[in-house]
């Protein structure tokens, strides 16, 4: 049965470059993960005043992470730092205080841009934010995808090869991380 990963979309918009990358990490995932995507237009802002009633989406949430055998987070930069739906998601997601849904989950990082940085602003930041909350993180391969905004077609599908040769390694080194931290 495949290791089921929760791969998280940084960003909103309807045809955001976040978005297409997660559904091409999911066509080029080997037979032993099945990403499930997730966005993140349905999770209120986090207040810690309601965690003592938490909301259903919060509940939600945590609970699929909770079912995952990993998290792969898809981010764009927005201002050399993440989304702050993304960052509300993590709030989220590693509460209440010391039973977080992320807890030893192994954890991979792509950022994006359509610029020449490839977003790795965004990616230090997650590194900073997640221990202690997450599980282990996926150090090598790092990837920063740049150039990212005519690397798909109308229909969504992936064009750029050397990008496609990029992602294929990565997530194939993410399969196997995934898989030695799920023993």
């Amino acid at each position: 049965m495949p290791l089921h990963i929760v791969t998280i979309v940084g960003s909103l918009r309807k045809e955001s470059f976040s978005l297409k990358i997660a559904n091409a990490f999911a066509r080029l995932a080997p037979s032993s993960l099945k990403l499930e995507i997730s966005t993140l237009h349905g999770i209120s802002f986090f207040n810690q005043d309601l965690e003592a009633t938490p909301p259903a989406d919060w509940l939600a949430f945590r609970e699929k992470l909770q079912k995952s055998n990993g998290v792969l987070f898809v981010t764009p930069e927005y201002n050399r730092s993440i989304p702050g739906v993304l960052k509300n998601a993590i709030d989220v997601g590693s509460r209440p205080y010391g039973k977080s849904s992320f807890n030893g989950k192994p954890v991979g990082i792509v950022s994006n841009s359509p610029g020449p940085l490839g977003g790795v602003s965004a990616a230090k930041h997650l590194q900073n934010i997640l221990p202690g909350i997450s599980g282990p993180i996926m150090q090598q391969p790092e990837i920063y995808l740049n150039g990212v905004g005519d690397a798909f077609d109308a229909a969504g599908n992936l064009t750029k090869e050397p990008m496609q040769k990029v992602m294929q390694q990565y997530i194939d080194a993410f399969a196997a991380f995934v898989e030695r931290h799920n023993g």
